[in-house]
Protein backbone atom coordinates (compact mmCIF):
# COMPACT_ATOMS: atom_id res chain seq x y z
CA UNK A 1 0.00 0.00 0.00
CA UNK A 2 1.70 3.63 -0.70
CA UNK A 3 0.62 6.46 1.48
CA UNK A 4 1.43 10.23 0.92
CA UNK A 5 0.75 12.39 3.44
CA UNK A 6 0.48 16.38 3.14
CA UNK A 7 1.80 17.99 6.59
CA UNK A 8 -1.30 18.20 9.07
CA UNK A 9 -2.35 14.97 9.85
CA UNK A 10 1.55 14.61 10.96
CA UNK A 11 1.24 17.42 13.13
CA UNK A 12 -1.87 16.35 14.33
CA UNK A 13 -1.24 13.31 15.59
CA UNK A 14 1.79 14.42 16.34
CA UNK A 15 0.25 16.54 19.06
CA UNK A 16 -1.43 14.15 19.82
CA UNK A 17 1.47 11.65 20.75
CA UNK A 18 0.05 9.62 18.35
CA UNK A 19 2.44 9.72 15.43
CA UNK A 20 3.35 5.87 15.48
CA UNK A 21 -0.80 4.92 14.38
CA UNK A 22 1.12 6.08 10.78
CA UNK A 23 3.49 3.40 11.21
CA UNK A 24 1.25 0.85 12.07
CA UNK A 25 -1.50 1.40 9.82
CA UNK A 26 0.62 2.06 7.09
CA UNK A 27 3.95 1.02 7.46
CA UNK A 28 5.91 3.24 5.18
CA UNK A 29 4.86 6.50 4.61
CA UNK A 30 5.88 8.93 1.72
CA UNK A 31 5.97 12.96 2.04
CA UNK A 32 7.29 15.72 -0.54
CA UNK A 33 9.95 17.55 -0.33
CA UNK A 34 7.06 20.58 0.78
CA UNK A 35 5.94 18.64 3.22
CA UNK A 36 9.26 18.00 5.27
CA UNK A 37 10.41 21.81 4.90
CA UNK A 38 6.67 22.49 6.33
CA UNK A 39 7.11 19.68 9.18
CA UNK A 40 10.77 20.20 9.97
CA UNK A 41 12.64 22.85 8.46
CA UNK A 42 10.16 25.49 9.13
CA UNK A 43 8.14 23.79 11.79
CA UNK A 44 8.06 25.17 15.24
CA UNK A 45 9.55 22.62 17.75
CA UNK A 46 6.40 23.10 20.36
CA UNK A 47 3.16 21.23 19.22
CA UNK A 48 4.72 20.11 15.73
CA UNK A 49 6.20 16.85 13.86
CA UNK A 50 9.62 18.24 14.07
CA UNK A 51 11.46 15.52 15.30
CA UNK A 52 8.86 12.96 14.55
CA UNK A 53 9.09 13.81 11.41
CA UNK A 54 13.11 13.79 10.76
CA UNK A 55 13.62 10.90 13.05
CA UNK A 56 11.15 8.40 11.42
CA UNK A 57 12.94 5.92 9.04
CA UNK A 58 9.99 4.73 7.76
CA UNK A 59 9.08 8.23 6.45
CA UNK A 60 10.49 8.69 2.99
CA UNK A 61 10.83 12.40 1.41
CA UNK A 62 10.50 12.23 -2.27
CA UNK A 63 11.36 14.74 -4.65
CA UNK A 64 8.21 15.86 -7.10
CA UNK A 65 9.11 15.35 -11.33
CA UNK A 66 6.17 17.16 -12.31
CA UNK A 67 6.43 20.88 -11.48
CA UNK A 68 4.09 22.58 -13.98
CA UNK A 69 1.28 20.09 -12.35
CA UNK A 70 2.49 21.43 -9.08
CA UNK A 71 2.74 25.09 -10.64
CA UNK A 72 -1.25 24.58 -12.41
CA UNK A 73 -2.39 23.63 -8.67
CA UNK A 74 -0.93 26.10 -6.76
CA UNK A 75 -3.44 28.67 -8.21
CA UNK A 76 -5.92 26.63 -5.69
CA UNK A 77 -3.79 25.55 -3.15
CA UNK A 78 -0.74 25.87 -0.81
CA UNK A 79 2.65 24.56 -2.14
CA UNK A 80 2.51 21.33 0.46
CA UNK A 81 -0.94 20.24 -0.49
CA UNK A 82 -0.08 20.62 -4.35
CA UNK A 83 3.50 18.51 -4.07
CA UNK A 84 1.10 15.94 -1.59
CA UNK A 85 -1.57 15.96 -4.57
CA UNK A 86 1.04 15.61 -7.70
CA UNK A 87 3.06 13.08 -5.85
CA UNK A 88 0.18 11.09 -5.06
CA UNK A 89 -0.13 10.85 -8.46
CA UNK A 90 3.26 9.97 -9.59
CA UNK A 91 3.55 7.27 -7.01
CA UNK A 92 0.03 5.64 -7.50
CA UNK A 93 -0.74 6.47 -3.95
CA UNK A 94 -3.75 3.87 -2.37
CA UNK A 95 -4.33 6.61 0.15
CA UNK A 96 -3.50 10.36 0.56
CA UNK A 97 -3.49 11.99 4.25
CA UNK A 98 -4.96 15.18 4.17
CA UNK A 99 -6.97 17.60 6.11
CA UNK A 100 -7.46 20.95 4.64
CA UNK A 101 -10.80 21.83 2.62
CA UNK A 102 -9.57 22.64 -0.58
CA UNK A 103 -7.03 19.95 -0.92
CA UNK A 104 -9.77 17.59 -0.30
CA UNK A 105 -12.07 19.36 -2.80
CA UNK A 106 -9.34 18.73 -4.89
CA UNK A 107 -8.27 15.11 -4.07
CA UNK A 108 -12.43 14.16 -4.50
CA UNK A 109 -12.35 15.53 -8.23
CA UNK A 110 -9.32 13.86 -9.02
CA UNK A 111 -10.73 10.41 -7.13
CA UNK A 112 -8.05 9.93 -5.17
CA UNK A 113 -8.55 8.43 -1.81
CA UNK A 114 -7.94 10.43 0.85
CA UNK A 115 -8.32 10.53 5.03
CA UNK A 116 -8.01 12.92 7.26
CA UNK A 117 -6.89 12.75 10.93
CA UNK A 118 -10.10 12.13 12.36
CA UNK A 119 -10.31 9.23 10.08
CA UNK A 120 -6.56 7.84 10.92
CA UNK A 121 -7.98 7.76 14.94
CA UNK A 122 -10.84 5.99 13.66
CA UNK A 123 -9.30 3.37 11.41
CA UNK A 124 -6.82 2.99 14.47
CA UNK A 125 -9.72 2.17 16.52
CA UNK A 126 -11.40 -0.49 14.65
CA UNK A 127 -8.43 -2.09 13.99
CA UNK A 128 -7.90 -2.28 17.99
CA UNK A 129 -4.91 0.59 18.30
CA UNK A 130 -6.87 2.73 20.52
CA UNK A 131 -9.63 1.75 22.84
CA UNK A 132 -11.21 5.26 23.00
CA UNK A 133 -11.19 8.15 20.31
CA UNK A 134 -13.41 11.08 22.16
CA UNK A 135 -10.60 12.99 24.07
CA UNK A 136 -7.97 12.52 20.94
CA UNK A 137 -10.70 14.25 19.14
CA UNK A 138 -11.16 16.89 21.70
CA UNK A 139 -7.77 17.95 22.28
CA UNK A 140 -7.42 18.17 18.58
CA UNK A 141 -10.58 20.90 18.60
CA UNK A 142 -8.82 22.49 21.80
CA UNK A 143 -5.45 22.60 19.63
CA UNK A 144 -7.69 24.96 16.77
CA UNK A 145 -7.77 21.56 14.18
CA UNK A 146 -10.94 22.75 12.24
CA UNK A 147 -13.29 19.64 13.17
CA UNK A 148 -16.97 20.64 13.67
CA UNK A 149 -18.77 19.28 16.59
CA UNK A 150 -21.26 17.84 14.02
CA UNK A 151 -18.28 16.18 12.11
CA UNK A 152 -16.65 14.68 16.00
CA UNK A 153 -20.48 13.26 16.78
CA UNK A 154 -21.02 11.18 13.39
CA UNK A 155 -17.00 9.99 14.11
CA UNK A 156 -17.86 8.83 17.53
CA UNK A 157 -21.01 7.61 16.57
CA UNK A 158 -19.36 5.68 13.39
CA UNK A 159 -16.85 4.66 16.38
CA UNK A 160 -19.52 3.20 18.88
CA UNK A 161 -18.35 5.95 21.86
Amino acid sequence: MIVVSNTTPLIGLAVLQRFDLLRQLFGEIYIAQAVYTEAVVAGREAGGAKHEVSSADWIHTVEVKDRLAVEVLLDELDLGEAETIVLAHELGADWILMDEKKGRRKLSQLGMSKMGTVGILLKAKQVGLLSTIQPDLEKLHQQGFSISQDVINAVLRQAGE
